[in-house]
C-alpha cells in the first residue's frame, strides 16, 4: 500500500499536465438560423422643399419701391400688393448735351414766335377777306357788280379762313416741340410728386419665402423680386445613385426622419426619368437621380417642417416574412463565396452559403443553412475548421 501513493501521486501530475497541455474550446458567440421578417431600405440625406414655388419678376422696366413684405408674411392671390413699380428719372445729361438742348430749346422757341406771326398775319388776312367779301355782297345785291366777282370775294374769304386754321395748328404742333425739348432740359432728379405706374400683386395665396429685391432701386424688366409658396404644400426630394435609384418602385413606403421632429410617413411619388452628374465629399462623380416622397398623415405633425430644410429619408426596397435569415455580423468571404462557421458536434465547421437580399442586420439564406442551425458570430483568426468551440456565457 504504501508503494501505491506514489504511484498514484506520479500518475495524477501527468494526467494534470496532459489536461494542461490539451486545447482547451474556444469562447464564442452563436446565432441561431431561423425565419425572420427582412426589410430591406436605403437611406439617404434629403431637402424639403415647396411642390410649387412662384418667383415674382418685374414687369417692366422702372424704379421698384422699397418691399414691405418680409418672409414668412401671408399674402392672398390677385390681392396683396406685393411691389411697386414707378417710373425712372431721365438719364443725367453732360455739357455736350446740354448744350444741344438748350439750343433744341431755343429753336423750338423761335418756331413757336414764327408760328405765332404767321397765325397773326393769316388773322389780318382773314379779317381783310371777310370785309371785302361783305361789300362785294352789298355791290351785288344792288347789281353793281357781277356773279364773278362776288365768288371770287367769297373764295378768298374762305382760303383766309383755312390760312387761319393752318397757322393755329403749326403754332400748336411748335408748342409741343417747345416742351418736348424744354423736357430734355429738365433736371434729371427725383420728382416728390412721383406716382406710381404698375401694383404687381401675388400671383398665388400663400406665404413669403425670400425677399430677393428689398431695397429701393431702379431695376430691368424680369428682374426677380421675391419667391411665393404655399407651407401646406412640401414634398421631400432625395438624390440617390442610380444603381439603387432603379431598385425604387413608385408609391413604395418610406419615412423621414432627422428634421429635429418625429418621423414622418411618406410615399415614394416619382422618381426622375434622368440623372445628373454630381462631384462626392471625395471628389468622385456620381450619377444621382432624384426621387420625389409626399408626406402622409396629419400635416400638424411637420408644420414646422420648413422649405429647404435637411432631412434623412428611409426608403422600402424590399420586404418578406418568414424569410430564413443570418445575422450579418457572422458572414464573410470564402474566395468569391460567402461563408461563415456552424457549430457541430462542438466544433467550428466552414460552411458555404448563398444570399440573397440583406440589410445592415440580416441576410436572406437561400441555400447552405436550415432553420435552427447554429452559427458563430464576429470569428476571429483563433476560429478555423474543426477548431473546438464553446459558448461564450
Amino acid at each position: 500500500m504504501p508503494r501505491l501513493i506514489p504511484a498514484l501521486s506520479a500518475l495524477a501530475v501527468l494526467a494534470l499536465a496532459v489536461w494542461a497541455l490539451l486545447p482547451r474550446p474556444v469562447p464564442v458567440e452563436l446565432a441561431d438560423i431561423a425565419p425572420r421578417t427582412l426589410e430591406v431600405t436605403i437611406e439617404e440625406e434629403g431637402v424639403a422643399r415647396i411642390r410649387e414655388v412662384f418667383t415674382v419678376s418685374s414687369p417692366i422696366a422702372g424704379r421698384l419701391s422699397r418691399i414691405g413684405l418680409h418672409p414668412g408674411d401671408a399674402v392672398v392671390a390677385g390681392q396683396t400688393v406685393v411691389a411697386s413699380i414707378g417710373p425712372a428719372a431721365p438719364a443725367l445729361l453732360d455739357s455736350r448735351a446740354r448744350a444741344v438742348a438748350e439750343a433744341s430749346v431755343a429753336a423750338a422757341q423761335a418756331a413757336v414766335d414764327l408760328a405765332t406771326a404767321q397765325l397773326a398775319q393769316a388773322q389780318a388776312a382773314a379779317e381783310f377777306a371777310t370785309a371785302e367779301a361783305a361789300r362785294a355782297q352789298a355791290l351785288f345785291d344792288r347789281a353793281a357788280t357781277s356773279q364773278r366777282l362776288l365768288d371770287a370775294a367769297i373764295l378768298d374769304l374762305r382760303t383766309a379762313q383755312a390760312a387761319v386754321d393752318s397757322a393755329r395748328a403749326n403754332l400748336a404742333v411748335r408748342s409741343r416741340e417747345l416742351e418736348s425739348a424744354r423736357a430734355v432740359l429738365a433736371g434729371t432728379g427725383l420728382s416728390g410728386t412721383q406716382t406710381c405706374c404698375v401694383d404687381v400683386t401675388a400671383p398665388v395665396s400663400g406665404q413669403v419665402l425670400r425677399v430677393l429685391t428689398e431695397s429701393e432701386q431702379v431695376v430691368p424688366a424680369g428682374t426677380p423680386i421675391l419667391e411665393i409658396g404655399n407651407p401646406g404644400n412640401l414634398e421631400v426630394a432625395v438624390d440617390l445613385l442610380s444603381r439603387d435609384a432603379v431598385r425604387v418602385q413608385p408609391g413604395a413606403a418610406a419615412q423621414v426622419t432627422g428634421w429635429g421632429g418625429p418621423p414622418l410617413a411618406a410615399t415614394v411619388a416619382r422618381i426622375d426619368p434622368a440623372a445628373v452628374t454630381r462631384v462626392s465629399a471625395l471628389g468622385i462623380d456620381e450619377q444621382r437621380v432624384t426621387v420625389i416622397l409626399t408626406l402622409g398623415g396629419d400635416p400638424q405633425d411637420w408644420q414646422a417642417l420648413g422649405h429647404g430644410f435637411r432631412v434623412i429619408a428611409r426608403i422600402g426596397l424590399w420586404r418578406a416574412e418568414d424569410v430564413l435569415s443570418i445575422p450579418v455580423g457572422a458572414l464573410f468571404r470564402d474566395g468569391s463565396d460567402w461563408a461563415t462557421y456552424v457549430l457541430r458536434d462542438g466544433r467550428a465547421a466552414l460552411q458555404r452559403i448563398t444570399l440573397g437580399e440583406r440589410n445592415d442586420d440580416i441576410a436572406q439564406v437561400l441555400t447552405g443553412l436550415q432553420a435552427g442551425d447554429r452559427v458563430i458570430l464576429h470569428p476571429s483568426d483563433r476560429i478555423a475548421p474543426g477548431v473546438r468551440v464553446a459558448p461564450d456565457p
